[in-house]
């Protein structure tokens, strides 16, 4: 699986809600900025180095190719739910598909906010709610439900983005707006639909469901797409606010 892949595939779907958000926040005058789960760097790659960016992530593999695509930014290996940043010495601070994958999505938040100087800005751009996932045809639901029972042993919250705009809420964050991202699931290319399906095979390894169930799925999805009758949302939701 092509990780870095998928993360610039990610990147694409809230690329327009970031330019406005980041606007909103200031970027143009903040100095320090922290990506909280930067993976692979496929945000960070996309922001201008005029000023100090940061990158934390836990998994060591991922810093490796960030440090080739955001060679700009200053990275670190750590825990989100305990940053290894100074009290209030950030500007901005935001994460990108990250609550959902950590265990305790609240702690993560008072960290940002922690870290976070006061009248800044803390931003999550995007936690999908898998539960409230729409499939058309309907023969197609039982992936959804297939995943959504993947992500769970995984150990993610496949329903966080529900209840991001509460834990803003929670964490004693200002909040400033949330919402749902709109126009981010678009008829995806074909090299697109190959990662998106690259992704559900290898969220559905071990699941016990057969190779022939999984293969009559992606038949099915392929046909759907190319007689204009398939409907996929996922709503994902995004929040920011001030510290």
């Amino acid at each position: 699986m092509d990780w870095h892949r998928r993360y610039l595939q990610q990147a694409t779907w809230t690329r327009d809600l970031r330019a406005y958000l980041f606007k909103q926040a200031g970027l143009d005058e903040a100095s320090r900025v922290l990506e909280v789960g930067c993976g692979t760097g496929a945000i960070l790659a996309e922001l201008p180095n005029q000023r100090s960016l940061h990158g934390l992530d836990i998994e060591p593999v991922a810093l490796a190719q960030c440090r080739i695509y955001a060679s700009h930014a200053v990275l670190v290996q750590g825990d989100a739910l305990q940053l290894p940043y100074m009290s209030k010495t950030l500007d901005i601070v935001y994460c990108h598909f990250l609550l959902l994958w950590v265990e305790d999505p609240l702690q993560a938040l008072l960290e940002m906010k922690r870290v976070t100087r006061k009248d800044g800005y803390i931003l999550a751009f995007a936690e999908p709610d898998y539960t409230a996932r729409v499939d058309e045809p309907r023969q197609l639901i039982p992936l959804g439900q297939w995943q959504t029972k993947s992500l769970r042993r995984q150990g993610a919250d496949p329903e966080l983005g529900r209840r991001l705009g509460d834990l803003f809420f929670r964490a004693g964050i200002e909040l400033l707006e949330t919402g749902t991202i709109q126009g981010a699931e678009s008829e995806p290319s074909a090299e697109d639909w190959e990662t998106e399906w690259a992704v559900l095979e290898s969220d559905l390894a071990g699941l016990g469901i057969s190779s022939a169930d999984i293969h009559k799925m992606k038949h099915l999805d392929r046909q759907s797409r190319l007689r204009g009758e398939r409907t996929l949302h996922v709503p994902t939701y995004f929040a920011w606010g001030r510290a």
